[in-house]
């Protein structure tokens, strides 16, 4: 009697167990199932909203949601979404950053005349009139940066702040072919000076915002706003000096905006205000500025020596196009063609050729026959102004290694490099 109690108790656990088990698998049964098919759903989805973003925006994410979002701002650490109702907002957030930068750097601006200023009776295809003109400090020793139209020749440099003090400047170093001069302040120890905070210009991008503060038409510490609309520009003036890799935008610039900062969002100095191309003679054209890393690489010789010490290749550069490859029945269609090199200079020494057969060339005379230029260092030349860009920092003396194109052979040579001259640099922008 109590064996058979005992195995109806077994049976009974084991077929209890049996159910609970059946049961429990049952439930992870179908919360697998459930979980693939959400999977499957969500990845569905994931696939679908991604499909949203890069055909309408992320904003069109939250139109999905109903979310209200106002603004959307992109940085390097991901998005910034500004939501609700903007009624109650005093400033937006374009302005807020306008007044940001503003407020930060305008005390940095500095208004710059001379005792041989002219009036502006005219302004000129890209400079306006020297000898007056803005700067911006740089130093908190005195330093100053400007445009070297601003005070060449000047007798006398007045310099002053944003607190309406004045003082004496002296012009330490002046490059023309740059337009780019420093020149420094000695003030008083109650006077404070505000550097400003310098970013770069490598990685500029057409759209990009951009603010211009600088004294047009007298009219100290002036704002505007634009984008950057072109880069790698280069100009040339009237009065023939050439500003390579100039950065365009159409921010709104005047006479006396020259020398003065171009700046991104962040108020860091990207570029110098330099000149303007307009129908009118003023502001609402396109503008043009020197790239901040031009400055950079310039500004200690400048303080040094008072002048710039570049290298350069004693040769006669001209654009290789396809249309002369095909005349000259060359094998490349990009680089350098070396139309002539210096008798007895650095180039010749190394083994670089030039031509021999005289052209003529538009207004030019060249000679065909010559080494074409594919690359400088670790960069390649594609035209004059890779070539310009290869040789930017560099200075007299520096050894570069110079490949070129032979009738279909590549070839490599160690050149010295000579001085670099204003006519150096005209060549290059016919």
């Amino acid at each position: 009697m109590l064996k058979g109690t005992k195995a109806k108790i077994r049976t009974f656990v084991f077929l209890f167990l049996t159910i609970v088990i059946a049961i429990v698998a049952a439930v992870l049964l179908a919360r697998w199932t459930r979980s693939i098919s959400e999977n499957k759903q969500r990845e569905q989805l994931k696939k679908a909203l991604k499909t949203v973003v890069r055909d309408e925006g992320e904003k069109a994410l939250f139109d999905l949601a109903d979310i209200p979002v106002n603004e959307i701002l992109y940085g390097d650490e991901g998005l910034t979404v500004l939501s609700g109702d903007d009624s109650s907002w005093r400033y937006s957030f374009s302005e807020m950053q306008n007044i940001r930068v503003y407020e930060e750097v305008s005390p940095s601006v500095v208004f710059i005349t001379s005792t041989a200023a002219q009036s502006v009776s005219s302004y000129m295809d890209a400079l306006p009139s020297k000898g007056t003109g803005s700067g911006f400090i740089i130093s908190k020793d005195g330093y100053i940066l400007t445009n070297a139209h601003v005070v060449e020749d000047a007798q006398s440099l007045v310099v002053g702040l944003s607190d309406q003090k004045q003082f004496g400047g002296k012009l330490i170093g002046l490059d023309k072919e740059d337009d780019l001069a420093v020149i420094k302040i000695n003030v008083d120890k109650n006077t404070p000076l505000k550097p400003v905070s310098l970013g770069t210009s490598e990685d500029l991008k057409v759209g990009q915002k951009v603010i211009a503060i600088g004294n047009p038409f007298g009219y100290e510490r002036a704002m505007t706003t634009g984008v950057v609309s072109g880069l790698n520009r280069p100009v040339k003036t009237e009065s023939g000096k050439i500003i390579m890799n100039a950065i365009q935008t159409d921010a709104s610039l005047n006479p006396g905006n020259s020398g003065g900062p171009l700046l991104n969002g962040k108020g860091e100095v990207i570029g110098i205000s330099s000149s303007i191309f307009s129908v009118t003679g003023g502001g609402g054209g396109i503008s043009f500025a020197i790239p901040v890393d031009t400055a950079v690489s310039l500004i200690p010789d400048l303080i040094k020596y008072g002048t710039v010490r570049r290298g350069w290749l004693d040769i006669v550069p001209v654009q290789l196009t396809k249309a002369l490859a095909d005349y000259a029945n060359l094998t490349v269609s990009q680089g350098v063609l070396v139309s002539q090199v210096k008798s007895g200079g650095e180039a010749e020494k190394a083994g670089i050729l030039g031509g021999k057969e005289q052209v003529k060339y538009g207004s030019s005379v060249i000679f065909l026959g010559g080494d074409v230029i594919t690359a400088i260092g670790s960069m390649t030349v594609t035209g004059l102004n890779d070539f310009y860009l290869a040789l930017l920092n560099t200075r007299k003396g520096d050894k570069v290694k110079v490949t070129v194109n032979r009738k279909g052979e590549t070839k490599t040579f160690t050149v010295t490099l000579g001085d670099r001259t204003g006519e150096d640099v005209s060549s290059l922008v016919k």
